[in-house]
């Protein structure tokens, strides 16, 4: 029988990925739901393709255009994500959510209900309303899965294990493009150098998050929140060759190292057959593991680091608030209205503001107050970069 799925976000490089594992053994699955933002013509390439009869578009100007195109005949095509009721008559196989940015959280919880098995990539989504994540999971009783590389490493690497057995987890981060420029030469770096990644191909978006290392920051809370470890047991190391995705210590003495190659399509080919099928994969690289070059996370170079210092021990609506103040400074930058080294200064600044530090004792309660202090944050910073 055909595994029944749905990709949330499949014109981007996750979907794209999910795609191409799927063409490959295309017998085996049938897809109910397909979604973009604006990228109508690869969705159709895409629904055209599988034969997909369901598609959502956000974008209203891509949604008027595809309604018009001859290809979307006998498909429903929705504007928004409140016809899952309408798409999903009974629960499907599996979903991939890789929506990027906080509109990503409110689909991915309303699918949760329709999926036995869902993986996310979208990292604002667990950091904002892990909590709400995980009450709807255990609710439905859908499986979930982390699709980040290292996080995924992390529960591969933690299967059967005790939690109360883990020492320490080290999350690996390359360093990004400038790991060996000096603080004076970051001034100056323009976009393409910023988003000039040396070992992943990723967005403009991600590729920025991994220059200054927020990204890391991110996926130290991330691991908090999924496998409920306290920050004290999480620590970032910087591994150029990004060959190591994960190190666990155990406190009986051992270590475990999980490595793969630089490559989405390992973690997210995994998530989908949970290990029971084959993958093409290079040889292991002994030239790499011969030098694997581990070095401290230097936070004078990468200042966001400090980050961590601020954030609370328990879930708060502060997490929000650093996602979107980042997800504001990134956009500003990458539009030119602000220098790399801008995202950090106006970042601290941001986070350090009495206004924003009792947020650190409210815990979220709904997808709306979430979305409502986005909105608030970003608006804040729009006005604040005017007055300069």
């Amino acid at each position: 029988m055909k595994k029944k799925i749905a990709i949330l976000g499949s014109t981007g490089s996750i979907g794209k990925c999910l795609i191409n594992i799927i063409k490959k053994d295309k017998r085996n699955f049938e897809i109910i739901l397909l979604s973009a933002d604006e990228n109508y013509k690869e969705l159709l390439r895409q629904a055209k393709f599988f034969k997909v009869k369901n598609l959502i578009i956000t974008n209203k100007h891509s949604y008027n255009i595809i309604k018009k195109n001859r290809l979307s005949k006998n498909i429903n095509i929705y504007n928004d994500f409140n016809n899952f009721k309408k798409i999903f008559k009974k629960k499907i196989d599996y979903t991939m959510s890789s929506i990027s940015g906080i509109q990503g959280l409110k689909p991915t919880i309303e699918i949760i209900k329709y999926s036995k098995r869902i993986a996310i990539a979208n990292k604002e989504a667990i950091i904002c309303g892990w909590d709400l994540i995980e009450k709807r999971l255990d609710k439905h009783k859908t499986e979930f899965i982390p699709v980040d590389s290292e996080h995924f490493s992390i529960w591969y690497a933690l299967q059967n294990t005790e939690k109360n057995l883990i020492e320490k987890i080290y999350l690996t981060a390359s360093g990004g493009p400038f790991l060996d420029k000096t603080l004076k030469k970051l001034k100056k770096v323009n976009i393409n150098q910023v988003i000039n990644h040396p070992n992943w191909k990723m967005g403009k978006k991600i590729s920025t998050d991994s220059a200054t290392m927020i990204n890391k920051v991110f996926e130290i809370i991330e691991a908090k929140k999924i496998f409920k470890v306290s920050y004290n047991k999480l620590a970032i190391i910087i591994h150029p060759k990004s060959y190591v995705h994960a190190i666990i210590k155990f406190k009986n003495g051992l270590t475990k190292i999980i490595v793969h190659d630089t490559n989405m399509k390992i973690p997210i080919f995994n998530s989908l057959h949970l290990s029971k099928k084959m993958i093409n994969s290079k040889k292991l690289d002994f030239n790499i593991l011969n030098n694997l070059d581990f070095r401290v996370a230097n936070s004078k170079k990468f200042p966001l680091i400090k980050v961590l210092k601020m954030l609370p021990n328990n879930t708060s609506l502060f997490e929000t608030i650093l996602v979107s103040t980042n997800d504001k400074l990134v956009e500003l930058f990458l539009k030119n209205r602000i220098k790399f080294t801008d995202i950090s200064k106006k970042m601290n600044k941001m986070l350090n503001l009495y206004t924003f530090k009792k947020y650190k004792k409210i815990k979220p309660k709904s997808i709306n107050e979430i979305i409502d202090m986005n909105k608030k944050i970003k608006d804040k910073i729009e006005i604040l970069n005017k007055k300069r």
